[in-house]
């Protein structure tokens, strides 16, 4: 699913289920990182850095440990941009090389409506104004989710290269359907804030793609160096 929504120079790895794949071990350090965390989000973290290092091998780099930074974003390898997300029994990894993208951000949620007092912590009047205009017309996305999916997507880009907080107000997101579907199109993501310098050039938006199916919400921005 997130591999359709990045440039062709992401690679992606993803896996269904939270299984560790037959050999998927941890380095040490990585290991010391949920010492103390239960089973499940002990299962998480193995499959997506298992999926991370599989992602490395296809760049043709040597896997190596992801640990975590500032407020748990992952820290690559020097070179490597990335992002990696997980719901459950979905879990994915998508990395470029730092050369070709400035950041990306990738996010997959279950498809299901958002607990009713979510919703308004986390949007602006104007897109939940925009949002209801969606349901009204294509019921059968739900759309509040896919609006908060957009925004982790938005935060995990952002992120690296600012080092700050986003907040979830401080972004104004317009979702869009691809030409002739339902269950696809992009989003543009447009800064409230001073967004960052990205080749020189201040950035002051973040354009995206999503796509609905097998049960999940997915959605990816990327960052490009020419982005305008």
């Amino acid at each position: 699913m997130i591999e359709e929504l990045l440039p062709d120079s992401v690679v992606t790895v993803e896996a269904h289920g939270y299984e560790p794949a037959a050999g998927a071990t941890l380095y040490p350090e990585e290991q010391a990182l949920i010492a103390r965390a239960v089973e499940k989000r002990r299962r998480e973290f193995t499959v997506a850095r298992t999926c991370a290092r599989r992602a490395m091998e296809k760049l043709g780099v040597p896997p190596q440990a992801v640990l975590t930074g500032d407020r748990g974003a992952p820290q690559w390898p020097a070179g490597l941009i990335g992002s990696m997300t997980h719901c459950e029994g979905y879990v994915a990894a998508a990395l470029a090389r730092a050369t070709d993208l400035a950041s990306l951000g990738i996010d997959a949620e279950p498809h299901l409506p958002l607990p009713d007092d979510v919703l308004p912590s986390v949007s602006l009047p104007a897109e939940e104004s925009r949002l209801r205009e969606l349901a009204a017309d294509h019921p059968a996305v739900h759309w509040d989710r896919l609006l908060f999916s957009a925004k982790e997507s938005v935060y995990k880009a952002w992120f690296p290269l600012t080092g700050k907080w986003l907040d979830f107000t401080e972004a104004d997101i317009q979702v869009g359907l691809t030409s002739g579907h339902t269950t696809s199109g992009v989003f543009r993501a447009r800064l409230l804030v001073p967004g960052p310098v990205v080749d020189g050039h201040r950035v002051d938006h973040f354009d995206g793609r999503w796509t609905v199916g097998q049960g999940l919400v997915a959605t990816a921005v990327s960052v490009a160096y020419d982005a305008d």
